[in-house]
């Protein structure tokens, strides 16, 4: 068995973790402290946020990022909420009835609170004219103007007619009235002469009978044309007659309306062609409708604009702000920013089998209702909604709100639908999102960086120090506070604390997830309550952080019973050569944890290729390779350096059936390649992690916590021997926040964390030889492990060259033999 070297960075428990020593909060509970409602270590983002909020610029848009649970919608909210105050309340706006052309609606802006008063007058205006316009034309006045105009009609007719009588009698004919319509006969004695008896008289008489007849007809002719332009000046009459009393009607009603608007052109404006519509079609409020009964009491006023025929005098009302309330810039937060939901839309309704709509239809969006102040989106929903991120676009380089359907783009409407005017646009945009989307953004979207001019790049992590802990402190005391959660003790804020710097694995910094630190001090509420105590101690912390573990943890347990079991290959005792423990991370869903990964090597004389199986059967990624190759280099330039490189090496994750990155093992396989070339056994008991330079230096690598506590409980279940340990980077001890389980056992001398800054050693620890150095005259120590791997490639070069000449000499006989 080789020599085990004892290891001089070994660390110390006390290196393991950085507990938070709870002597330095001076409360007995956290409900002693203020509530805390800033955010720390986020200065960056803050500023950027209150620049957002105040410049005026329009394109100066903002993209807040970092991770879900650091407080971005509450900071952003919190900031213009302040800066709100500062603006002036937003116009209100309107939609109007078109009446000249009814498919293009008119916009109109208004100061605030006006548009509910400009829609109630209209509705009051319409209410008034159902009533007064009927009994207008029912009143005795217009009864006897309209009798006067058919009176003169009728007398006109009824002369023309008495007069074509007596001529007609003086010529002895007869104008008669027949189901077709007027004859002309001839008479004798006052009757009608028969056929037979106009026959029979003279033709002289005949002809003067015949004549007469033809007279009394061209006459009778001349009054019946008469007849219809008679009829037309009578209509043109009773219009007129109409026209004034309805001039009259609306005029008593609407000047009311146009005295309280006079100072608002755009209404003034609209209210004229309002009165003139009115005039025109006063006969819509003529119509009869059946009578309402409301027994032996009144009924009360009805609202005549809920009725269809009257729309065409609503104001919809698509934006209204009350200044009486306090006045301040709206915020709007669209949690399902659609394209209907971001730029508004227009309603259809179903009619005998067609869609149809009106200008009463139109439905604001979030952009509407945000104009004049702040919208909040969250990145994400707005780039998966169809058609919702161009048209967000769309309106922020227009400066309008321009309403256009899904249906109408992709070409599905048919139906004659609404083109309303653009309302102008000054409203300040706010995406939410994770750094990927901003990234992806700003390198594939030409627009997204001239539109959003400005970034707040949320911190992971903040520093720790005591003035941060005692911040952390009274955060932690106001979110226990706003969530009705039981006060926590000093030890359980120091153990909340310590969990914050193990989410960010770094024993110097804290987490600034507020989210996470919220959901492990809700669920140690619950555990508190459970044990029937009042106040959240550091027991009720661990026991949160214990369940929640457990509860995700069946895959690792079935990872590692496969291990106990011996389903999958890992040693840690014994010593094997060229095999070694690599460590590796898992991560499924939110839940990561690491687990030991056998690696082993082998080694013949070759042309200098070393193998990555993984690579070669695509299961290693880009990153794996580049580990891999690393190591080449680094055994090409520091072994055999005046021969050439004659090795063939295979590499290979055993029992790896997925895919595997990441250079985290690229140590590990080194270490493994040098001990089959040395033939030095490397000792099982231990395993390794950490990536490696063509210098030979051990480099950082992530997940630490997690791959040491894998091996560590692989090696708890086969029972701990005091030899069985980890080999780390020097430069990832600032990372350890391992948990209490592994602490204890370094502590008493059952396990053991070793740090490493070079590959020699980490072979020296590995085997028990020492790694060497060359002499003066450039050579290894002959029993070193460099030493040996030297002379191991030395060998398979020597081997090579014989073979390279037994090889040419044999061709040459063969040649000369064939010749």
């Amino acid at each position: 068995m080789p020599k085990i070297i004892k290891a001089k960075n070994q660390l110390a428990a006390n290196q393991l973790c950085a507990t938070c020593d709870s002597s330095i909060f001076d409360f007995k509970t956290t409900k002693d402290l203020k509530l805390h409602d800033d955010l720390i270590g986020q200065e960056r983002a803050l500023g950027a946020i209150r620049m957002a909020a105040k410049i005026r610029h329009e394109d100066f848009n903002l993209f807040v990022l970092g991770k879900s649970g650091s407080g971005r919608h509450n900071a952003v909210k919190k900031i213009f909420q302040q800066e709100a105050g500062n603006k002036p309340v937003p116009n209100d706006w309107v939609y109007v009835n078109n009446f000249d052309v009814p498919h293009k609606p008119i916009a109109i802006e208004l100061p605030p609170g006006l548009a509910i008063r400009l829609k109630m007058a209209m509705e009051t205006l319409v209410d008034d004219l159902a009533n007064n316009i009927p009994a207008l034309f029912d009143s005795e006045d217009y009864r006897t103007q309209r009798r006067h105009i058919d009176q003169e009609f009728d007398d006109q007719n009824e002369q023309s007619f008495s007069q074509l009588g007596k001529n007609a009698r003086k010529r002895d004919i007869a104008i008669l009235r027949t189901p077709m319509g007027f004859a002309v006969a001839a008479i004798h004695k006052g009757e009608t002469i028969k056929p037979e008896d106009y026959n029979a008289l003279a033709k002289d008489k005949r002809q003067q009978i015949d004549n007469n007849v033809a007279v009394t007809q061209k006459e009778l002719e001349a009054i019946l044309k008469l007849v219809p332009n008679r009829e037309k000046e009578r209509r043109q009459s009773v219009e007129i007659l109409n026209v004034r009393m309805a001039e009259q009607g609306v005029g008593d009603s609407i000047v009311e309306v146009e005295d309280e608007f006079k100072s608002f052109k755009p209404v003034t404006k609209y209210l004229a062609s309002v009165r003139a519509d009115l005039i025109q079609n006063a006969d819509i409020f003529l119509d009869s409708e059946p009578t309402q009964q409301a027994g032996a009491f009144p009924v009360a006023t009805s609202k005549h604009y809920t009725k269809p025929r009257f729309y065409r005098y609503t104001v919809n009302v698509v934006v209204s702000n009350d200044p009486s309330n306090e006045a301040v810039a709206p915020i709007v937060v669209a949690d399902l920013p659609t394209l209907a939901n971001l730029i508004g839309r227009v309603e259809h309704v179903s009619e005998m089998g067609a869609l149809t709509t009106n200008f009463t239809m139109i439905k604001p969006g979030a952009l509407h209702l945000a104009n004049g102040g702040y919208l909040i989106l969250n990145a994400r929903e707005v780039l998966t909604e169809p058609f919702a991120w161009d048209a967000l676009k769309r309106c922020l380089e227009s400066g309008n709100i321009s309403i256009v359907s899904a249906g109408e783009k992709l070409g599905f409407i048919t139906t004659v639908s609404l083109e309303p005017d653009p309302i102008p646009l000054n409203v300040r945009v706010v995406l939410v999102g994770d750094r990927m989307l901003y990234y992806l953004l700003a390198s594939l979207d030409l627009d997204f960086q001239r539109l959003f001019k400005l970034q707040a790049d949320f911190n992971d992590a903040g520093e720790r120090n005591d003035e941060t802990m005692q911040f952390f402190a009274s955060m932690i005391g106001s979110i226990a506070q706003r969530n009705n959660l039981r006060a926590l003790n000093p030890k359980g804020v120091a153990r909340l604390l310590q969990e914050g710097s193990r989410l960010v694995d770094d024993t110097k910094k804290l987490s600034l997830n507020l989210g996470e630190l919220s959901d492990i001090l809700r669920e140690a509420d619950y555990w508190t309550a459970e044990a029937g105590r009042k106040v959240i101690n550091s027991h009720d912390i661990d026991k949160a952080i214990n369940e929640k573990d457990k509860r995700a943890s069946r895959i690792r347990e079935l990872s590692q019973e496969a291990i106990t079991r011996g389903t999958i290959l890992i040693e840690t005792d014994g010593f094997e050569i060229g095999q070694i423990n690599a460590l590796s991370i898992l991560q499924i869903g939110s839940y990561r944890f690491g687990r030991p990964s056998r690696v082993t090597a082998k080694v013949r004389m070759g042309t200098g290729k070393v193998i990555d199986i993984e690579r070669e059967v695509e299961l290693g990624g880009s990153i794996h390779s580049k580990g891999v190759m690393i190591l080449s280099s680094y055994l090409a330039t520091n072994y055999a350096l005046n021969v050439p490189m004659s090795l063939w090496a295979s590499i290979a994750f055993e029992q790896s059936y997925g895919g595997v990155d990441g250079d985290s093992a690229s140590a590990a396989e080194l270490f493994a390649l040098l001990s089959a070339l040395s033939q030095l056994p490397i000792d099982q008991s231990l395993a390794v992690t950490g990536s490696i330079n063509q210098r030979g230096q051990i480099q950082a690598i992530g997940g630490i916590n997690e791959k040491i506590e894998g091996f560590y409980d692989v090696c708890l279940a086969r029972n701990l021997t005091g030899q069985q340990g980890i080999l780390m980077p020097v430069s990832n001890v600032k990372n350890l926040m391992l948990r209490s389980r592994v602490v204890e056992s370094v502590k008493k001398n059952r396990f053991k964390v070793i740090a490493i800054e070079t590959i020699d050693q980490g072979m020296e620890i590995l085997t028990g030889c020492k790694a060497g150095v060359r002499n003066k005259n450039g050579e290894f120590p002959k029993e070193s492990v460099n030493g040996l791997v030297e002379s191991r490639l030395r060998e398979f070069a020597n081997r090579r060259v014989v073979f390279a000449k037994s090889a040419d000499s044999k061709d040459i006989e063969d040649r000369r033999k064939s010749s």
